[in-house]
């Protein structure tokens, strides 16, 4: 967790020279340094933004500090930042935060970080973001990487209701939204080394016919699945391959295939596929679903044990 607090930032903008009316637009700026550099960025402020050159410098001479909590200390011994009120405020803030965060026992997992920014401006205290720390861009290695930004973040927001509100109260809030996608393309990552399959559809059972003109055989058959609580489906042709329908069942991933044919039908019984192992047992229609349960139970086991011995190889 990258943590800072915005009014700490607006009081090293104001010592380092920035007109009040910059703020915002220097904010932004500094917020672009965890993936670029400070040359790029210095040459925004100066060229883009009209910032002197020494007072962009005086910015990197701070926000490029980042550490524990025992640089709040370093800062509080600052005399010209701390002749800023909000500085004070801010670094008092602070340290309550991080004595808090030390006595749960997390402030190992919590980087003090200057340049932390966050773009909005309705922002007014604490600041932070959630980074996976094996998955952070590192600007010396380009494209070539699998990283991402952060994963969480947010702040408080102290004023905003009362922007809002026709009677201006002051409510105290703190807000946090997290990057859904972020998180679940790492983790597309990680099952790919791994070497784990993502399963994209929820059926445990593909109803299966190994011969034409029986779709109302395998309709028949679904209802019978979904009515005993089975996740169940066919194809929607009305006389599909049976080759397509294996290759459906093996590429989404499907435990089991129950199987009709002429022959099965004749005698009352439907065959039980193990799409895996490619195994087939005859069982009577009477006691599919109870079969069927014992055959899940069996494929689940052999799933997770895989997938452990995966992960402890891995």
């Amino acid at each position: 967790m990258h943590v800072n607090h915005r009014k700490l930032l607006d009081a090293i903008f104001a010592v380092c020279g920035v007109p009040d009316s910059h703020f915002r637009p220097i904010s932004s700026a500094v917020d672009k340094l965890d993936k670029t550099p400070w040359n790029v960025v210095r040459n925004e402020m100066v060229h883009e933004k009209g910032l002197a050159p020494e007072v962009a410098d005086k910015i990197w001479s701070y926000v490029q500090m980042h550490g524990s909590a025992d640089l709040v200390g370093k800062l509080q011994a600052d005399a010209q930042l701390t002749g800023q009120k909000s500085a004070n405020e801010a670094l008092e803030d602070l340290d309550k935060l991080f004595r808090y965060l030390t006595l749960y026992g997390v402030m190992d997992k919590v980087i003090f970080d200057l340049k932390l920014a966050r773009g909005l401006d309705y922002y007014t205290g604490v600041i932070f973001e959630a980074v996976l720390t094996k998955y952070q861009y590192n600007p010396d290695l380009g494209d070539d990487q699998v990283a991402v930004g952060s994963v969480a973040g947010g702040g408080r927001y102290d004023e905003l209701v009362g922007k809002l509100d026709p009677r201006q109260r002051r409510v105290p809030c703190i807000g946090a939204s997290i990057g859904v996608e972020r998180i679940f393309a790492i983790k597309e990552v990680q099952m790919a080394e791994l070497n784990i399959q993502t399963k994209t559809v929820e059926t445990e059972v593909y109803v299966a016919s190994a011969q034409k003109n029986l779709m109302e055989e395998r309709m028949k058959l679904c209802g019978y699945l979904w009515a005993n609580g089975f996740k169940a489906e066919m194809a929607f042709k009305r006389n599909p391959k049976m080759l397509d329908q294996l290759q459906y069942c093996e590429k989404n991933q499907v435990e089991l295939c129950v199987i009709v044919g002429g022959a099965e039908l004749e005698a009352g019984i439907v065959k039980i596929r193990d799409v895996i192992t490619r195994e087939e047992f005859e069982v009577k229609r009477d006691q599919l679903a109870g079969e069927l349960r014992v055959f899940l139970e069996k494929v689940r086991q052999r799933t997770n044990q895989s997938s452990s011995k995966q992960t402890t190889t891995n």
